[in-house]
């Protein structure tokens, strides 16, 4: 295998120590050389390499390992055999949300969001947004604490722990959850295709201020945001054979 690789690690104690450890054993390239990179720390560290991948437009295969606390995304930590690993890893492809958002002020940011786009109430008051699906009204006001859009590889996050659905990685749709609903105290979100357009048009904006959150990344005090799939920027992660993200996603299901 001759592939230019670079090592990212996590600025923790247990990522440094896993750099130490990998560093003087094979020929690294700097990342700006590198046709696959890899990433030691744990699930938020690789948000974060593979968000600055996108800021930077390039398609970079990313294999991480495990150095946090979950690793969901992460392989096993292990410094034997790293060559033969990355020559067998299996790849994933991940298409990430494009937030597209709009401010009480008029100010515009998009975003990337690799697991979901959230918008969450900022003050005590809940949150009164109109939900639209392809421009077409499908919820006048929902009442809520906020709600995410979740992809499939984000599903088994901050979506799991709203109630949402688990999406297989393959299934191609996008998981619409509320967070903590209040009217209508029956709709607990929907499964639409990727392909979907929803907007969130905040109702009441300047009394009842929500922020939209992209991953890591938050803005304030938000009047429209417009969730789209941006299928233009594929993200690529690798695998251990027998660890495939797939197979995660699925076995999450089943988890008691």
């Amino acid at each position: 295998m001759h592939r230019k690789i670079a090592l990212v690690a996590s600025n923790t104690p247990a990522g440094e120590e896993a750099e130490a450890e990998l560093r003087p054993l094979y020929d690294f390239v700097d990342i700006a050389e590198a046709d696959l990179l890899i990433a030691l720390g744990g699930d938020g560290f690789l948000l974060h390499m593979l968000h600055q991948l996108l800021d930077q437009r390039r398609s970079l295969p990313v294999f991480g390992m495990n150095r946090g606390t979950i690793g969901f995304l992460m392989n096993e930590f292990r410094v034997e055999g790293l060559l033969e690993r990355i020559a067998g890893a299996r790849p994933f492809l991940i298409h990430p949300l494009s937030g597209d958002i709009t401010t009480i002020s008029g100010e515009r940011h998009i975003l990337p969001a690799i697991n979901e786009i959230s918008l969450l109430r900022e003050t005590r008051q809940a949150a009164k947004l109109e939900v639209m699906i392809n421009e077409k009204t499908m919820l006048e006001e929902l009442a809520c604490d906020g709600v995410l859009v979740a992809t499939p590889a984000g599903s088994t996050a901050y979506n799991l722990s709203a109630n949402g659905p688990i999406l297989p990685l393959e299934s191609e749709m996008l998981a619409l959850t509320p967070i903590s609903p209040f009217r209508p105290r029956r709709w607990r979100g929907a499964l639409v295709p990727e392909s979907t357009s929803i907007r969130f048009n905040v109702r009441e904006a300047a009394k009842r201020p929500v922020s939209a959150v992209a991953d890591q990344r938050e803005i304030r005090d938000v009047k429209t945001v417009l969730v789209t799939t941006d299928r233009s920027r594929p993200l690529t992660l690798m695998f251990d054979p027998d660890q495939g993200l797939d197979e995660r996603i699925a076995m999450e299901q089943f988890i008691a």
